[in-house]
């Protein structure tokens, strides 16, 4: 009897103590969340309104260059192994 009157009932203590767990682990996923948002919204204003951001990103990622200038692609030497292997 003293244990049930303990326990509160059908939600007791440790569910209790269980739910304010999960309560802080919620909270502590919403602050992280929400800083990958505020980093991202950073990245897209400087995609769309910054030059050299976008420069850096066409050339990076799509391996764009400018007029006059010439591009080097550097080939690892175990490549032309595997593409001889039938």
């Amino acid at each position: 009897m003293a244990g049930f009157a303990a326990q509160g009932g059908e939600y007791g203590t440790t569910d209790l103590l269980r739910l304010r767990g999960r309560i802080r682990d919620t909270g502590d996923s919403i602050v992280r969340l929400r800083f990958v948002v505020d980093s991202l919204s950073r990245v897209e204003h400087l995609l769309t309104t910054d030059p050299v951001t976008q420069e850096r990103v066409a050339r990076e990622r799509f391996g764009m260059i400018r007029p006059g200038e010439l591009l080097y692609q550097v080939v690892p030497a175990d490549s032309d192994s595997a593409a001889a292997r039938p």
